[in-house]
């Protein structure tokens, strides 16, 4: 089994080389400058520190609800990621049915929503149980429940066919090939090699261990589609494993999708390198380090809201305020542009305008909302934080 390892050396220099990565002789014997990596990793350790300091303070009530947050930014950031936006309040009613928080209201999830949820709870909750194939046949499988991606039929809980796997931009006459996946004979073997050495936990520092196995997995690009999404899976259950514990505390999807075009740009840049990966574990490890910092900020807002409830908690209030009002939690003070007008509840509820006035200035005499900016009730209206 080749395995990747460290090099304190300078990188092997290869002439001609290879189009891709995968093809580099030695592959997938990754190496990296420990001297340029550490203080990246350092940075990282970090921050990852000061949020698992922050979780001090969390009691089991309010550990869920920040898992729940971070869960929910969590799918909904890898799947924008891929192009696809799914609606974050199917998204939280998933997630809060499988953490067992209060539901109603809330719409019944798709099954493809249910499926991502399901798949990205295993990852983590389960991070000791080994990622054998038939788990992550089952992951793939729960992104397409209906066989389809969009309006094409697809391969699901099995391997890709024989077609060339290959992401492309442009239109006709214009093409650009941004990468190149191994071809399907000895897929098989390269996967069951991935599999081995992730379950062998190589010695090295466990965030380094995800920056690799993220790299090698969308590498080999094993699926007819949801590759990113699963490569990020397997990022967070290598996380997981790291802090020995299940609960995500900060979501490494949302800062990627900040840096989408940073992104796909490192990681078109590492296919088309050598064997040495140092600048791709650099660039990981600060977005490690960026999504843990950001983390402290989600975790805040759960408190808030937290609080928040806890002051309302008998305050008599229909689904279309309790939907506004967490919208307006989940986004923070000051994130939820203009506030909510009677435009924008109209929108988010369904409502008439007769409704939507006449709701949010109720939310308003019960001590919930206020006007933005002490503009009167003609403008915009912010939570009472």
């Amino acid at each position: 089994m080749q395995t990747p390892h460290r090099s304190s050396d300078a990188p092997n220099q290869v002439s001609p080389s290879p189009d891709w990565l995968w093809q580099h002789a030695g592959w997938p014997a990754l190496t990296w400058r420990e001297d340029v990596v550490a203080p990246a990793l350092a940075a990282a350790r970090q921050a990852q520190s000061r949020v698992l300091g922050m979780t001090a303070v969390l009691d089991g009530t309010l550990s869920a609800e920040a898992m729940a947050d971070i869960l929910i930014e969590d799918s909904v950031t890898t799947s924008a990621i891929e192009g696809e936006r799914l609606p974050v309040d199917a998204v939280r009613s998933s997630v809060a049915r499988h953490l067992g928080l209060p539901h109603a209201g809330l719409p019944v999830p798709d099954r493809s929503v249910e499926g991502l949820t399901q798949l990205l709870l295993d990852a983590t909750r389960h991070y000791a149980a080994p990622l054998t194939p038939e788990r992550l046949y089952g992951w793939q499988a729960a992104l397409f429940p209906s066989g389809y991606s969009g309006l094409q039929r697809i391969r699901t809980a099995e391997l890709r066919g024989d077609a060339p796997m290959q992401v492309i931009s442009g239109g006709a006459g214009r093409e650009r090939t941004h990468f190149t996946a191994p071809p399907r004979e000895g897929l098989d073997a390269q996967l069951d090699n991935f599999l081995a050495w992730f379950a062998a936990a190589p010695y090295m520092d466990g965030l380094v261990r995800a920056g690799l196995a993220h790299l090698w997995f969308v590498t080999l690009h094993p699926f007819e589609d949801g590759n990113g999404r699963l490569t990020r899976a397997i990022t967070d259950m290598a996380i997981a494993q790291d802090e020995q514990q299940p609960m995500r505390l900060f979501s490494l999807s949302a800062q990627l999708l900040r840096e989408r075009e940073a992104y796909y740009t490192m990681l078109e840049r590492t296919q088309r390198g050598g064997l040495d990966v140092t600048d791709w574990l650099v660039w990981f490890l600060q977005q490690l380090q960026l999504a843990a910092d950001a983390a402290g900020q989600t975790i805040a807002r759960t408190l808030a809201k937290a609080r928040f409830w806890l002051r309302h908690a008998q305050v008599p209030l229909n689904e279309r305020q309790r939907k506004v009002l967490n919208r307006l939690l989940d986004a923070g003070p000051d994130r939820f542009e203009g506030g909510i007008t009677t435009r924008k509840y109209v929108s988010l509820t369904r409502s008439s305008r007769a409704t939507a006035f006449r709701e949010l200035s109720d939310l308003v005499d019960k001590g919930c909302l206020q006007p933005l900016d002490g503009r009167g009730r003609s403008a915009g209206y912010e939570i009472v934080w």
